[in-house]
């Protein structure tokens, strides 16, 4: 009985492995969007200068004449000059910044190079490196396992979900299989491999299961199109998508990171619970540890709803300024799509308190039993 969590996380992993070998992406050719005018190739520009004056092909428009100095791609060091037409929601340029341009081969010299964004790498490097500095500070060796996994992350994104839809494999079973190999890692790499991130991992899994099990449900029921977003119409036009299946990857691969977090929390109360107290029964320990959980229930579940507004707040905005009802508005499938993810999240989220909190409290006491038996208490 001592040794089960690791056998069920062996067997389970076993099945995860196998998922990812069936569902691993086969490297087929993938739809070109350049095609339908989208290209790959962007090059980093520097602004020299800017002056504004009407606009050739209309004069009753102001235009910007963008002095640039090409500082990447196969014109490295060469000036091009960029017009922008001036209006409210028109990019404003100021001499010595960076900015990134899109690049088409075999256009014409003079609309070869187009205004893309602006250049945020170093800020975004900046930030990343501050990220990794506080992380580390704080947690040490334990911080920078996490940094660890949060890098394995985002490989198996890279590397495994995304190419293996693009390929056309099935999104939900690419995003539970994906989802549970970042468990794997994510847990094991930040808190070793104890007995204590076994279970929490076994809760995290279960919790997972049945939040794609929801979510398959809801989304089904509700008969979502999936084409809410421009990107969604692009890819149709690239080729055949399950647009619905797309919104139950998100939702799973959504919900983790708030159920791992609050399976690991379980699992640490109870341990800590029982180390403390080791008196205290299998039924104490639940009772106690649901106490912790409900509390943080209640904060996680508002920092998701947050999360979803925050993201949508311009689309919120939009709809109060259009004078639609409240039941108007969640009706909108851009909207419930967002209720769905929020609701259905939730719900996994609150499972995996008693879920996990039965484990820990089940296998802490068995632990703790067999340590008194090893080393009896002397009389």
């Amino acid at each position: 009985m001592r040794a089960l969590p690791a056998i069920l996380a062996g067997v389970l992993a076993v099945a995860v492995l196998a998922g990812v070998l069936l569902l691993r992406p086969s490297g087929k050719e993938r739809p070109n969007l350049g095609e339908i005018g989208i290209t790959s190739q962007t090059y980093e520009a520097k602004v020299e200068g800017v002056s504004t004056a009407p606009c050739v092909a209309n004069p009753e428009l102001q235009c910007a004449a963008v002095a640039l100095r090409l500082t990447e791609g196969p014109d490295l060091g060469s000036e091009y000059s960029l017009a922008v037409v001036l209006s409210e929601t028109s990019p404003t340029f100021a001499v010595g910044e960076r900015i990134v341009l899109s690049y088409q081969e075999d256009a014409p010299l003079e609309f070869r190079y187009n205004y893309a964004d602006r250049q945020r790498r170093p800020v975004l490097l900046w930030l990343a490196i501050a990220f990794a500095v506080v992380v580390v500070g704080l947690g040490r060796m334990r911080g920078l396992a996490a940094l660890i996994g949060l890098a394995g992350s985002v490989v198996v994104l890279l590397q495994f979900v995304i190419p293996a839809i693009l390929d056309g494999r099935n999104p939900m079973l690419v995003a539970v299989v994906g989802a549970a190999v970042i468990a794997y890692l994510a847990l094991y790499a930040a808190h070793g491999f104890t007995r204590m991130t076994t279970v929490a991992l076994l809760g995290t899994l279960a919790a997972l299961a049945l939040t794609a099990l929801l979510s398959w449900v809801a989304v089904g029921a509700a008969r979502f199109s999936g084409l809410t977003v421009e990107e969604a119409f692009i890819i149709t036009i690239a080729g055949h998508f399950d647009l619905s299946g797309l919104i139950l990857a998100g939702i799973v691969l959504g919900a983790l990171g708030a159920i791992d977090d609050i399976t690991v929390t379980q699992a640490s109360t109870v341990w800590e619970l029982h180390a403390v107290r080791p008196d205290l029964g299998k039924a104490a320990l639940v009772r106690s540890g649901l106490r912790v959980g409900r509390d943080h229930v209640a904060s996680t579940v508002n920092t998701l709803l947050l999360a979803y507004a925050g993201a949508s707040m311009p689309l919120l905005l939009f709809f109060v300024l259009a004078g639609q009802s409240i039941g108007t508005v969640l009706n909108g499938e851009v909207v419930a799509v967002e209720v769905v993810r929020t609701l259905v999240g939730s719900i996994g989220l609150v499972a995996a308190v008693p879920i996990t909190t039965w484990l820990a409290a089940v296998f802490a006491s068995e632990e703790f039993a067999a340590e008194r038996q090893v080393r009896p208490e002397p009389r």
